[in-house]
């Protein structure tokens, strides 16, 4: 068990930012409840917030109320937060890159920790390059004798294929690919996770889970909240770009893929890239014909296009546009598969007219919103 879990300090850049407190805090504490994490451990946090390592602490033990899982224990939580170290800078500043040198070597004298380092990348995706650069010059992407070094880089991955590859490159001149983890949270959750054993550990739905018995498939991915303050991030990522290249395609790959031949990491990526190959492109006129983007409004769930009050054009915390996306897309060797990506600042689960959309398009290929209002074109 305890080669499982070799000391090591985990450094996330951006910690100041909503995934640290929503998720990478909240699944550490688990971790730590379930005794998985080992004694030489420690976070160190940096972004650019003038915050003390106490401040941090502080910040951390407050939202952990709000984003735990389940009870939090007092004592459980102050063995986590004793471990939490931060430091205030620009990640383009390389004065940064000089004082986190320094206090990784302090922890790794007072927590024992060993010299093993995993960045996590949990900023906006044009730090990403600079971020392992930097990095690179001080000489902490080096694994010298036992230490190791790991870089994980959260999603998206470039904005398009060229700007994808740019970045692997960037990346390659710093790190071995052994030490890069390209990652999607998404794949965290449970009830995706669920979706190989729902397919593959039953023996029920397996032989029939194909075209010849499946008219097609809906895939909702309905958010419980808005914006909020990430608006620099969707700023810059952009809201269909967040969801569709990585969370819905994901998504789409579990369901579609055939049976790896076991459920190493390699053989389950190799599957869903056949599925992702199996796609077929859509020219112009075919986006316009299977894809509906836009806004929300406050008081519907329907397009703003086609809702009575229109868009909503406050773009504060508090009225913040909801933002959906609607797609039909088409495999050779699959039924149709339509998705859907919402955004809510409720915890309203996705209307009847959103599931009466996606399933039937209009005889003249351009689809049509059938709710409550009076039916508009929306393509």
């Amino acid at each position: 068990m305890e080669q499982q879990r070799p000391p090591s300090v985990l450094v996330v850049f951006g910690a100041d930012g909503d995934l640290t407190k929503r998720k990478l805090i909240p699944s550490l504490y688990n971790l730590a409840s379930s005794q998985l994490l080992p004694q030489e451990f420690a976070v160190v946090g940096l972004a650019r917030t003038p915050m003390s390592s106490a401040d941090f602490r502080e910040k951390l033990g407050r939202e952990i109320h709000e984003y735990a899982t389940g009870p939090v224990d007092p004592a459980l939580w102050d063995w986590l937060a004793q471990r939490l170290y931060y430091i205030s800078g620009d990640f383009r500043d390389s004065h940064a890159y000089q004082h986190l040198q320094d206090l990784l070597a302090q922890v790794d004298k007072s927590r024992g920790t060993c010299g093993n380092y995993l960045f996590y990348l949990a900023t906006a995706p044009s730090f990403f390059s600079e971020i392992v650069r930097q990095l690179g010059v001080k000489g902490l992407t080096l694994q010298t004798g036992s230490s190791w070094r790991r870089v994980v880089i959260e999603k998206p991955f470039g904005h398009d294929l060229a700007s994808a590859r740019a970045l692997n490159h960037e990346l390659r001149q710093v790190l071995d690919e052994s030490q890069i983890y390209r990652i999607d949270h998404y794949l965290g959750k449970e009830t995706v996770q669920n979706i190989l054993v729902f397919r593959f550990a039953n023996g029920i739905f397996e032989p029939v889970w194909d075209r010849r018995y499946i008219d097609h498939v809906q895939i909702t991915a309905a958010e419980s909240i808005g914006v909020e303050h990430r608006g620099s991030y969707y700023e810059e990522a952009g809201a269909l770009r967040d969801m569709v290249p990585n969370h819905m395609l994901q998504l789409v790959s579990f369901v579609a893929m055939e049976p790896p031949s076991s459920f190493d990491a390699n053989a389950v990526r190799d599957e869903k890239a056949k599925v992702l190959r199996a796609i077929q492109p859509l020219n112009q006129i075919e986006v316009l014909r299977s894809t509906v983007a836009g806004p929300m409004c406050r008081s519907t769930c329907a397009p703003a296009s086609v809702c009575r009050n229109g868009p909503r054009k406050s773009r504060s915390s508090s009225n913040a546009p909801r933002s959906c996306c609607f797609a039909r897309h088409l495999w050779t060797n699959w039924s149709p598969i339509y998705w859907s990506s919402a955004s809510n600042r409720t915890k309203a689960s996705p209307c009847a007219s959103m599931q009466r959309f996606l399933a039937r398009p209009c005889a003249s290929g351009r689809w049509t919103w059938t709710s409550s209002t009076p039916s508009t074109s929306a393509a």
